[in-house]
């Protein structure tokens, strides 16, 4: 098997992968298509920082090969993955744990949440995210995988220190305000399984005549924690916009926790923990103008 990798997905993983590690892709691709008897069936597909293969098995059945980087956030897929077992997200059929490469049941990629947000409207979608979490955080963390506490106590110390540094106006006290409600919640951070992204265009619709879904999560970046946590990524997406943006987002919050059944308040301080990681991200890259939506979420939710 020869995967030819196409200039535009190189690009977009060169940016988060290296060069080299894109320019290895097709000996990654090749060792593992033989050693699992693959047969490649399309052309290669792409996440942020992942290459998928659709292939079919031995035995005929459609797949994907996955191939990622192994780090902090990509290394727990695979056992996710096992532990789910295919209830409320894709199936895992292999693993090579030397290179991180994942075989996974083959879905339906033309056929996101997102897609449907348009014709079903956002509520719809809303509660279809909240099911999907609502299954997968009924599952105990496994205990060597990273933590929510850890995780966030060491967000509070890269907080802290970008507030000793200028910053746009009024941002260091809003860092301080979210950081102070970090290290209160840190100590009680929760033990569920938790997906990390589950975002309308991570959840995906099985291949036709499989039974499988309706829908079904995909590309977990997993964690141990509190369910809380979940919520960010199905609020942020799509992102309302006009003078009815903060009403429009505390109504996707009370969707979403009602439909969850997580408790509200750990639900709020828990998305602002999300709000104070996504506002120190771009900090830390240099990049001093890329915090307004989480602004306009915090004040959404009174904070």
């Amino acid at each position: 098997m020869t995967v030819h990798v196409p200039d535009d997905v190189a690009r977009a993983l060169t940016r988060f992968c290296g060069p080299d590690w894109v320019a290895d892709l097709p000996r990654k691709a090749d060792e593992r298509s033989r050693a699992w008897n693959l047969t490649p069936t399309g052309a290669p597909l792409h996440g942020a920082v992942s290459l998928v293969v659709p292939v079919t098995t031995a035995d005929g059945r459609p797949a994907v090969l996955k191939i990622q980087p192994v780090d902090d956030e990509t290394r727990g897929e695979p056992d996710a993955l096992r532990l789910w077992d295919g209830r409320g997200a894709a199936r895992l059929l292999d693993h090579d744990p030397a290179t991180g490469t994942l075989l996974l049941e083959a879905l339906d990629h033309t056929r996101d949440l997102d897609s449907t947000i348009d014709a079903q409207g956002v509520d719809q979608a809303l509660e279809i995210i909240a099911g999907l979490l609502t299954t997968l955080n009924a599952h105990p963390g496994p205990p060597h995988m990273r933590h929510l506490g850890a995780m966030t106590r060491d967000l509070v110390a890269r907080a802290r220190r970008l507030t000793a540094t200028p910053l746009p106006h009024g941002l260091a006290d809003a860092l301080t305000r979210w950081a102070d409600i970090a290290v209160d919640i840190a100590p009680d951070a929760g033990d569920r399984l938790l997906h990390w992204d589950l975002h309308y265009q991570n959840v995906l619709a099985p291949l036709p005549g499989t039974g499988r879904g309706p829908w079904l999560a995909i590309d977990p970046k997993p964690l141990v924690g509190d369910p809380g946590y979940e919520l960010l990524p199905a609020l942020w997406n799509r992102f309302p916009r006009g003078p009815e943006t903060e009403r429009l987002l505390r109504r996707r919050f009370d969707l979403l926790t009602d439909a969850t059944g997580v408790d509200r308040d750990r639900a709020r301080a828990w998305t602002l923990v999300r709000v104070l990681e996504n506002t120190v991200w771009p900090l830390e890259e240099g990049d001093p103008t890329g915090h307004g939506q989480m602004l306009t979420l915090a004040r959404a939710l009174g904070a």
